[in-house]
């Protein structure tokens, strides 16, 4: 997918997020990451969010954070990354604009700690930032051979995964699964006229008697560099 799509989204929704309605049931691996992520960040000094979106959780983390820094290639995801700050009484946080096509603006080891809530995968292929023993952590819901492919092509070590696929989301009506699905990366929007047939299949495909329901498949994947 470009990036012309999290920039389309960050305008159509203030930021890459959904505010679908749904109901959650069995053990959520977001609820799992963000509750271990919690337990890392007061172990490591200098954190970098990678793939921070508009900025929400990165500046939830920074509760608990020493000093973050968050990046992500939408120019207008880290716009609103930067008002949202500026409107906190949040200090220790930094948001930049960067891409993982190129080489990252940050010094050698910059980091203690990186961690990755569904964000480019291919951050794993910039070890240099990252100081030798620090942790890689991150949380996503496809490309698992990928993940474990560049993790172990870049040298890092005790990787460990855990796959989580037994949650499903709960949906009241058509209309917030319409939108919980347009918000999927790469997904177009489902509300307009031209995707109705395909939407119509989407919800008789996740259909049970009666009730629209969606599988939720996460996997969580930690290692550290040597």
């Amino acid at each position: 997918m470009g990036i012309d799509w999290y920039d389309a989204i960050a305008r159509r929704n203030g930021g890459y997020k959904n505010d679908a309605v749904y109901t959650y049931e069995g053990i959520s691996g977001e609820q799992i990451f963000e509750e271990e992520l919690v337990g890392l960040l007061s172990q490591y000094y200098t954190v970098l969010d990678a793939g921070c979106g508009h900025g929400e959780f990165t500046l939830k983390m920074a509760l608990h954070a020493k000093s973050l820094v968050g990046f992500d290639n939408s120019s207008e995801l880290i716009r609103i990354a930067k008002a949202l700050l500026e409107e906190s009484s949040v200090s220790n946080i930094e948001f930049v604009y960067a891409t993982t096509k190129q080489e990252l603006p940050f010094k050698d080891e910059q980091f203690d700690l990186i961690y990755d809530r569904r964000g480019p995968t291919s951050i794993i292929q910039h070890p240099r930032i990252l100081r030798s023993g620090g942790r890689i952590f991150g949380i996503h819901s496809g490309a698992l051979d990928l993940v474990l492919d560049r993790l172990t092509e870049n040298g890092f070590q005790n990787i460990t995964i855990r796959e989580f696929k037994d949650g499903l989301f709960h949906f009241p009506n058509e209309a917030e699964y319409t939108k919980f699905i347009s918000g999927i990366p790469g997904h177009p929007n489902y509300a307009l006229p031209e995707y109705q047939d395909e939407l119509k299949q989407k919800i008789e495909e996740n259909t049970v008697d009666g009730k629209i329901v969606v599988q939720d498949y996460r996997y969580i994947w930690t290692a550290t560099k040597p």
